[in-house]
This record gives structure tokens, sequence and C-alpha cells, in this order.
């Protein structure tokens, strides 16, 4: 195999969005990137899908000059020994985006060879609409976080934040869509015990909230002066938001958001 200048390890939805993203905006070019995909099926998904090298094992893989890390959190200590092994004497350009895995605990398994991104990325990634958070870790330079900044806006928004931040992206923006989906299956319900088929009542809330995000990304109003914007008094929305106030829906956001928080930085020890 000709040397790879990419090496993406970790064929799931989160690797193909990425990969994805860099060939649609010919930041890499098909034959230079091989996938490590340890399960059979997946790397026939894959290899179907993909003009790219795609091999089970990190050892199968040629050296390269940047590797992806799309693994999930529970995997790094596996995976990371093999990708020390692999990386080049010349060093290599290393970009994670496990939750909660330090970009000093990476550094610390892989040594002074590699340099490090963390990313937090999330899954409307899929469809050019993702938010991803972007941080520097040892050893990345201005040209490494210029890569990073390219591949994440090739699927969505970038920011550059802190690795102290990070554990509040993923639990913003990286969790987030997860939150999103939980009010749009609880608003379907609803809408079906009212008596709306079910395909009526998803095809209402989806596009009713698609609606109101681009409204939002649109404007430099508030959401909560938006949400007023809404909310006649005494009329049916004012009824809705006084059930949520009543039921504490704010509290238990915030507390669920600041969870999965925790979570990620526990992710990490």
């Amino acid at each position: 195999m000709a040397d790879a200048k990419l090496v993406v390890i970790g064929g799931g939805n989160m690797g193909e969005a990425m990969l994805r993203g860099m060939l649609g905006a010919g930041l890499v070019a098909a034959a230079d990137v091989t996938i490590v995909e340890p399960i059979p099926e997946r790397r026939e998904q894959l290899a179907d899908q993909l003009a790219t090298n795609i091999v089970a094992d990190l050892t199968d893989a040629a050296p390269a000059q940047r590797y992806i890390l799309s693994v999930k959190p529970q995997q790094m200590e596996a995976v990371l020994p093999a990708l020390a092994a692999a990386i080049p004497d010349a060093g290599a350009m290393v970009v994670s985006v496990a939750a909660g895995i330090s970009t000093a605990f990476i550094a610390a398994a892989l040594g002074e060879k590699a340099r490090i991104v963390r990313a937090m990325p999330n899954t409307p990634m899929l469809v050019g609409a993702g938010c991803t958070g972007v941080c520097r870790g040892p050893g990345a330079t201005d040209e490494d976080m210029a890569f990073a900044g390219e591949l994440f806006a090739a699927g969505g928004e970038v920011l550059t934040v802190d690795e102290s931040a990070i554990d509040a992206v993923t639990a913003v923006s990286g969790s987030g869509p997860a939150y999103f989906f939980y009010l749009i299956e609880a608003m379907v319900a609803a809408g079906v015990a009212e008596g709306l088929t079910e395909d009526t009542a998803a095809a209402l809330a989806s596009q009713t909230c698609l609606g109101a995000a681009k409204l939002l990304a649109a404007t430099s109003e508030a959401p909560a002066a938006l949400r007023a914007k809404v909310t006649s008094p005494g009329g049916a929305t004012q009824a809705a938001i006084q059930s949520m106030d009543d039921s504490g829906v704010m509290a238990a956001l915030t507390a669920s958001v600041r969870a999965a928080a925790a979570r990620s930085r526990e992710l990490g020890k």
C-alpha cells in the first residue's frame, strides 16, 4: 500500500461524517485516506460508499502525517498503544473526538511524536449542519489548528475553545442533538394523543423546530425574546409555558446538561 496521508481510526457515523466533509471540501483525496474499521459489516458498507482504503487493523495501515481518533472513550486504552507504534518517527498530527479523554492523557500514551488536537463535533455534521468545539493540545502547531478548523468547517460551524471548556461543549452541543430529538418525541406523542396521525405530528414537530432554529440563527434576538413574541398573555402558548414552568422543565434541562458535562469529565478519569 502506498503511504497514506490520513488515517481515520473508527468508521462509525462521526468518522464517516468527518471523512465525507474532508473529501467534499477537497482537503484530502480519497486515495490518500485509510479507514481502520474492525467490524466486517461496517467495512463492507464503507467500501460500497467511499473510494478509500479500508483495513481491519491499524497495523495494516501505512504511516501517515495525520490521524483521526474517532473511537469511543472506553476504547482509547486499547487503541493508543497501537497508534503510538504506528506514528512515524517524523511525527504526526492526531485529532481526537473522544468525549472526556484529555490531550494530556493522549500525549502520555503517544509521546512527543504526536501533535494533538481535541475536538467535540456532533452528528448534524452528517448533513453539513454540525457544530464543533476545537482546542489545541500538546505540540499542536498553528498549521495543525488551521487544518482542524477546515476539517470541521466542512461539516458545519467551528468554535475554538480552551480545553477546560470542552466538557461543557460536549454537554451543550455534542449531546445536544439527543435533547432535541427527545423534545420532538414528546411533541409527536402529544400530537398523537390530541388526534393527529403519527406522520402528521412528526412532520409538524420537525418542521416547526427546524423553522424555529433557522429563525433564531437569522436574528440577533435572544431566545427568551423570541419566545415572548410567540407567547400571548392568556393564550395557548402561555398555557404550555406555564405548565412547563410548573413542572420544572427549565431546571430539569439545566440539570441534564450539567449531568452530561459531569459524565464527560468522569470518562477521562
